[in-house]
């Protein structure tokens, strides 16, 4: 009983320490990106800037550059990332003939290399392969780190789209795609990523253009360590909420998370800027008050989900404490050198944001507390989320939950101001319902063909966890996996693949459609019967909307899977 008094409180530390750093980063960095929303740049930047933008063709002498509105927005975001595309397949099939290869690695199958590259430019970096044995140098700089960089950007210019619908009044423009990526990429993400790759560097993290080293044991005799660039991907895998790991154990691997402390600071940068952009909403809507709602429906989530999976881990397997082991705690597939807290807090950041990189092995996981990161995911992973996408995803469920109270009360239901129509409440359920669609009819084909059900390796409720697990990923473009699944066979790398690509840009087009509506009306004067959009009665509302969707619609899915498990070994037990 102590040791469960114990863990409680360390448990509780951890969690509070974490989210009070967070919060007193992320404020000033939203500070700064309300700037960005804005462009309200300094002089020098944006003179230097004039002329790469005239030589680009945006902008002509004597004149602003001009704006887009949503749907010439949302063609520029999908050209942009389909040449995007284009490149980084060409260098994944042809990377045996180029240079920065001393390991002499071929080029990818066709299939794989598809997957890898739709995987990097919908900022999901699933990856079924194990990167030091497939990857050269240049493939990971200049393919999969730059894609991090330009993925990353993409999700966060989709927010400052419907930021500024929100602010603006009768505007039928919401600003230029080239120039929230350029400058997101510019000045938001690599300061970032130069500030933190160098943090990790001084914790361990290698960073080299170095052949492998055959190392001589005292206990194992020779081993081949692995070498290259790895501070510089793990620092922008991070930020932008990707995930992709330069070595297939991703940040369990010591090269890649070395210390408690790198632990912490990889968790910090996964949330850093989702929680900032909650805080530059709020400035740039002037009323702080609204991010703050968003940040406490997010946190009071977290909270729980974070409790929950520790709480599994530690109680771990009952089978362990019938065959009289000092512990029935679930330490497999975990790191020793950052326990079930520093494993479990990580989990649940990683699969609430975007992100997917993991230290630990989640498919090792006890059936609830792998079923909590699953369940993450499938609710859009709306808490904190991904860049960018983490805010906008949870702005859908703002207004789904203003329309169901305005449904209750009688009344036109609005938001800042804004009335919510039937359009837009048209795009809401389009953008929600489609990764929805996609994990249950990805996972349904699966398991009715021979090529899905020959990936299984585990049978019973955990196999069909193991492919549930993988469409949830893929759609909502996360990029974690519970490892017992064969997924690189031409079946699963085409499958995942167009789940990971229309997750992506199924969302993103309906919310550029809202913002694009957003933006031309003109806000109406609060009333008495004006829905309070900030206070506890709002958020509690707008929780229970969270949940009650990923309910109704995950938990037949769910019960056939980790829940089954779970029931199974209690009952056995």
């Amino acid at each position: 009983m102590r040791r469960i008094s114990d863990m409680a409180i360390n448990a509780l530390l951890l969690i509070a320490s974490f989210l009070l750093v967070l919060l007193l980063l992320a404020k000033p960095l939203g500070n700064f990106i309300a700037y960005l929303i804005d462009g309200d740049m300094p002089r020098a930047i944006t003179k230097s800037e004039s002329l790469f933008w005239r030589l680009s063709g945006i902008k002509k002498p004597g004149r602003e550059i001009p704006e887009m509105n949503y749907w010439q927005y949302a063609i520029a975001i999908l050209v942009f990332n389909l040449l995007g595309f284009g490149l980084l397949f060409t260098i994944l099939m042809c990377q045996g003939s180029l240079p920065l290869n001393p390991q002499h690695f071929p080029g990818m199958s066709w299939d794989l290399a598809f997957n890898t590259a739709i995987s990097f430019v919908a900022n999901t970096n699933w990856q079924a392969y194990s990167g030091e044995n497939t990857l050269s140098y240049l493939s990971q700089m200049v393919g999969l780190t730059v894609q991090n960089f330009l993925s990353a950007a993409t999700g966060i210019a989709v927010v400052f789209a419907l930021i500024r619908a929100f602010s603006r009044h009768g505007s039928k423009t919401i600003g230029n795609a080239w120039v929230d990526i350029a400058r997101i990429t510019l000045y938001l993400l690599l300061p970032l990523a130069i500030i933190f790759a160098l943090f990790f560097v001084s914790q361990g993290v290698i960073q080299n253009f170095s052949p492998y080293v055959l190392s001589n044991n005292l206990d194992s005799g020779a081993q081949l360590l692995p070498m290259g660039p790895v501070a510089s991907q793990e620092a922008i895998k991070l930020l932008g909420t990707n995930g992709g790991g330069f070595f297939g154990a991703n940040s369990s691997h010591p090269f890649e998370n070395p210390t408690a402390l790198s632990n912490f600071v990889q968790m910090l940068a996964i949330f850093l800027i989702p929680a900032a952009l909650c805080f530059a909403f709020g400035r740039h809507v002037s009323d702080s008050k609204q991010g703050h709602a968003l940040l406490w429906a997010m946190s009071i989530i977290f909270v729980i989900a974070a409790a929950v999976v520790i709480h599994e881990e530690y109680v771990g397997n009952p089978f362990l404490s019938d065959l009289q082991a000092n512990s029935s705690a679930n330490m497999e597939g975990k790191e020793s050198r950052f326990g079930i807290l520093g494993s479990a807090l990580y989990a649940v950041v990683t699969t609430a944001a975007s992100c997917g990189a993991v230290n630990s092995m989640h498919d090792s996981y006890t059936a609830l507390g792998g079923m909590v990161p699953m369940w993450l995911m499938q609710i859009g992973e709306v808490v904190f989320g991904g860049v960018g996408s983490g805010l906008y995803g949870m702005l859908l469920f703002v207004l789904l939950a203003v329309f169901l109270a305005g449904l209750m009360i009688g009344r036109t239901p609005e938001y800042l101001g804004k009335k919510i129509e039937v359009r837009e409440m048209k795009m809401v359920a389009l953008a929600i319902l489609v990764t929805p669609t996609l994990v249950l009819v990805g996972t349904t084909i699966s398991l009715m063909t021979e090529a899905g059900r020959a990936g299984i390796l585990n049978p019973g409720a955990h196999g069909f966890s193991e492919v549930l697990y993988a469409f949830s990923s893929a759609a909502n473009n996360n990029g974690s996996a519970f490892a017992g699944l064969s997924a690189n066979t031409p079946y699963y790398n085409v499958m995942l693949a167009l789940a990971m690509f229309l997750g992506r840009f199924g969302v993103i087009f309906p919310v550029l459609a809202i913002a694009g509506s957003m933006a031309i009306k003109k806000p109406q004067a609060a009333s008495l019967a004006t829905l309070p959009t900030h206070g506890p009665l709002f958020i509690g509302l707008l929780i229970m909307t969270v949940l009650l969707i990923g309910a109704l619609t995950f938990v037949p899915a769910l019960a056939l899977g980790p829940i089954a498990e779970h029931l199974q070994i209690w009952l056995a037990a």
